[in-house]
């Protein structure tokens, strides 16, 4: 990440590595004695429960000859959507069916391989706004966050990036599910300088990269547009697009911000809605500080009711294009009127003969 860890430096112990090898093959070894399938079973990034195994993919699908390999080599890609519903007072929907989903890949429909309905626990990121005009908000912002946190999965692992001018990974590990450490995490304030929104963003998606947890979130606070970022909008909604990630956004703007400086408001707010938008996720602007711990245990809620829903696209071509998806709801099961929110599309991957 950017700028770093503000305090990095990790020991390595020869002998901790050596002893886990030794029992991690000894537990191989036994497992393949004794045909113990629990024992060669522990991974750390499932899918949801009634996702795993993995489903096959249709006949005929992915599978290609590499030249002078000798060998299949599985072209696999199943793309996963998190999908939330909603009536029209904005509560979560949670008893709906496969049937009643649709799933569409430019257009054409796809066959949904994957579907539950399971609190499956995160990884999320806290990206908190550390800028000079934020000296009066961080206080309240803090204890809206640490709400977020509490009202999460248990299993959710968290970490917390600052920033201003720069931005900085201040949780000592990569991840934790310590509320202590979180709450340390934000309390380091140094309220000063510019705004680099967008190389945080980007910063803090990158580090996502190293999630244990298949669902992924952000959670974006801040009260001002980006002046201080060497990376675009342009390049924050390419990131995001590509992250599987989904971002959440708060507007903390003042009652001065919206009556001195309405173009910067209008200017970040849309830009806070297209980039929630673009991932599902969602954006909000509270009218008060004290209406943003509300909106923090709104986005943990709507981070926990979720569908899961998974498909192979039809269109496997490793092209590395982008792919609008859409999900629609062929039944509402009798709730009347009902709103479906997921990303926008996807990147496909690219084929290593493509040389990327």
């Amino acid at each position: 990440m950017h700028a770093g860890k503000r305090d990095s430096g990790k020991t390595f112990l020869f002998s901790t590595f050596l002893t886990g090898l030794l029992a991690f093959a000894g537990s191989l070894l036994l497992a393949t004695v004794l045909g113990h399938p629990a024992a060669l079973a522990q991974n750390d990034n499932p899918l949801p429960p009634s996702a795993n195994p993995m489903p096959p993919p249709p006949p005929g699908y992915g599978g290609q000859q590499e030249k002078g390999s000798g060998s299949i080599k599985a072209s696999v890609d199943l793309v996963v959507l998190h999908v939330t519903v909603t009536d029209e007072g904005g509560q979560f929907i949670g008893d709906l069916k496969k049937g009643d989903f649709r799933v569409s890949e430019n257009k054409v429909e796809q066959n949904i391989s994957v579907f539950s309905r399971e609190d499956v626990p995160v990884t999320m990121g806290l990206v908190i706004d550390n800028s000079g005009s934020m000296r009066e908000k961080r206080e309240q912002v803090n204890q809206a966050a640490m709400t977020f946190v509490q009202t999460s999965n248990p299993q959710d692992e968290a970490f917390v990036v600052n920033f201003n001018d720069e931005y900085y990974l201040d949780t000592d590990g990569d991840f934790t599910s310590d509320p202590k450490d979180l709450q340390n995490a934000l309390s380091r304030i140094d309220t000063r300088g510019s705004t680099a929104l967008y190389d945080a963003v980007i910063g803090s998606l990158d580090h996502l990269k190293k999630a244990h947890k298949d669902k992924r979130a952000l959670l974006v606070i801040t009260d001002g547009d980006d002046d201080a970022s060497r990376k675009t909008l342009s390049d924050t909604m390419k990131a995001a697009a590509q992250s599987n990630a989904a971002v959440y956004a708060i507007g903390v703007f003042s009652a001065d911000d919206r009556h001195n400086d309405k173009k910067m408001v209008r200017r970040s707010t849309k830009e806070l809605k297209d980039l929630a938008e673009v991932t599902g996720g969602m954006a909000y602007f509270p009218e008060t500080l004290d209406d943003v711990k509300p909106v923090c245990e709104q986005v943990a809620r709507d981070i926990r009711n979720q569908y899961t829903i998974g498909y192979y696209p039809t269109n496997a071509t490793k092209d590395g294009t982008f792919r609008p998806v859409q999900v629609q709801l062929v039944s509402t099961g009798g709730h009347g009127k009902l709103s479906v929110r997921t990303r926008t599309g996807y990147y496909a991957q690219k084929s290593s003969a493509s040389g990327d």
